[in-house]
């Protein structure tokens, strides 16, 4: 299991600490000094299922520097992947990555907590 995050992000924090009490074994990735690659974004998204818009840290001051609400609806899915691997705090977190599924954000928290 991989989990990515970032150090300061509380939702972030609380998946850690409930895999962590629940024995949980995972590897840890920080997002900001090691950005998804858009092939992994690539990746992640096809396997997930979710819109790619689930993908992007839409509440992030990088997000609303870019003033990409205005821009996503007209960009490509391979620039949204290129734009994703540009900068780790644009990308939703946590990222939790089991053998066969995908969870972002608030559903990572939630999957882990039922397990």
């Amino acid at each position: 299991m991989l989990l990515i995050c970032y150090k300061r992000c509380s939702t972030c924090k609380k998946l850690e600490n409930t895999l962590t009490e629940k024995n949980i074994a995972y590897n840890y990735r920080n997002i900001d000094t090691e950005n998804p690659t858009a092939s992994e974004l690539k990746e992640w998204y096809k396997k997930s299922g979710l819109d790619i818009k689930k993908f992007f840290n839409t509440s992030g001051l990088v997000y609303k520097d870019l003033q990409l609400k205005d821009k996503l609806p007209e960009m490509t899915l391979e620039e949204k992947y290129e734009i994703l691997s540009t900068n780790g705090m644009l990308v939703k977190r946590p990222i939790l990555i089991t053998e066969d599924k995908i969870f972002v954000g608030r559903d990572a928290t939630k999957y882990a907590e039922e397990l």
